[in-house]
């Protein structure tokens, strides 16, 4: 599930929690997990869970009911849109479920209400997932939750274009304005390439630049997005615009089939989309189009990792139940079954290596690009800092104000905001 997509659930959830007296001393030393019982466990298991993915998950546990006989686990299917506020106000009025599935940069201001239960020690080995995914659940070095499914971010571009125009998927920076402006000027397309096919701009495409320029996003505890690092990101970004090698005014709905029709040559996505283009491209369009890794810049190809953890909640009435649940999510024939039931990207690195993903050469792009993928800070004020970023760079990329410009708005903002711990 798109991130960006999710945010539009998110609300002041840490203003309502200091209301409600239920946050956590930020002063207070990590809380420390306790092991769990690795034995039978029996009872009723309450889930809540979002989106395709909650609408699949109550047939889905048929599977691990069969082999816990005894549990019964029981999912409530709802909606990313009201997810978050749902969360938010089963936690004030202290009536969670046993488990929830949440966004991956919720962790920081849930795990600061203390309601959500550390990690046990016992019960995953951290290593056995991807770094990037593993940070999603990592608050001040506190587990809370184990991630379920992960995507990250990939270079889709159309082959025919390409093939057309003489050149292959960059492996540069200077290489993917190159690539850009050949699928343009050679290729046929409108645009060579589309930043955000969503309204607006997306931080999700410019954190990956700080990080492949050197950069990074928090320092010392505190957000840090004016740097020389952060600068040479944002001309990175901007220059696409710049150059008119990609529009500056996207409108809902366009997309996918601007793409389809040869108008954009190239876009970043995640792994959801190959079954969407596949879909709504028709019959043969899966040969006009591949992905290829992130191009490199000064110092990485690093990209974003997303996805969703699975968190236990405090009040749980079956603690044992829930966490034996959320470790059978996490083995890796049932993370690559997953897979095939949803196309949700497995989390436990392991799972790659099952039949059902090691065939397809896609897939292998989006595998190697988590190796290093990365995600934002588990902060608290995460979502607010996310949505400057989106109003910041929506004027950069209409050539209001320069990449310095940007940096130094961003940082005035994001360091009033605070990072809330």
């Amino acid at each position: 599930m798109n991130t960006t997509t999710r945010r539009a659930a998110v609300g002041a959830l840490a203003l309502a929690l200091v209301a409600a007296g239920c946050g956590r001393d930020p002063q207070q030393a990590p809380e420390q997990a306790q092991d769990v019982t690795t034995g039978k466990v029996t009872g009723e298991v309450t889930v809540w869970a979002m989106g395709e993915e909650g609408k699949a998950l109550g047939a889905f546990v048929k599977d691990y009911e069969s082999a816990n006989p005894g549990v019964k686990v029981n999912v409530t299917a709802i909606g990313w849109d009201v997810a978050h506020d749902k969360i938010t106000a089963a936690i004030a009025g202290g009536a969670t479920p046993d488990v929830s599935m949440i966004g991956s940069t919720w962790s920081g201001e849930l795990a600061k209400t203390g309601a959500l239960e550390p990690t046990p020690a016992n019960l995953v080995d951290k290593a056995a997932f991807f770094p990037g995914a593993w940070q999603t659940v990592d608050v001040n070095g506190t587990a809370y939750g184990v991630p379920w499914y992960v995507e990250t971010r990939v270079l889709y571009y159309r082959t025919d274009q390409a093939g057309k125009a003489g050149v292959k998927p960059p492996a540069t920076w200077a290489e993917f304005t190159a690539f850009a402006k050949a699928l343009k000027e050679k290729g046929g397309a409108k645009n060579g390439f589309q930043q955000s096919y969503t309204q607006g701009a997306s931080w999700q495409e410019v954190l990956p630049l700080i990080w492949q320029a050197g950069g990074e996003i928090v320092k010392d505890g505190a957000y840090t997005f004016d740097t020389p690092e952060a600068v040479t990101a944002l001309k990175q970004y901007a220059s696409m615009f710049e150059q008119k090698l990609a529009p500056n005014n996207t409108s809902e709905g366009a997309f996918p089939q601007s793409f389809i029709k040869g108008e954009i040559g190239g876009f970043f996505s995640g792994p959801w989309m190959i079954g969407v283009l596949n879909n709504d491209g028709g019959s043969g369009f899966s040969d006009k189009f591949d992905v290829a890794p992130y191009p490199k810049g000064p110092v990485s190809a690093t990209s974003f990792v997303g996805g969703s953890d699975m968190a236990v909640f405090k009040q749980a009435k079956n603690r044992d139940a829930a966490w034996s649940f959320i470790k059978w999510l996490s083995e890796p024939q049932v993370q690559a079954k997953w897979y095939t039931t949803v196309k949700a990207l497995p989390a436990v690195q392991a799972a790659w290596q099952e039949p059902a993903l090691k065939a397809d050469k896609q897939l292998a792009v989006f595998g190697e690009q988590l190796k290093d993928a990365r995600t934002p800070p588990p902060f608290p004020t995460w979502e607010q800092v996310a949505r400057v970023l989106e109003g910041e760079l929506e004027k950069l990329a209409r050539g209001t104000q320069t990449p310095e410009q940007t940096a130094k708005s961003i940082q005035s903002q994001a360091t009033t905001i605070g990072t809330g711990l």
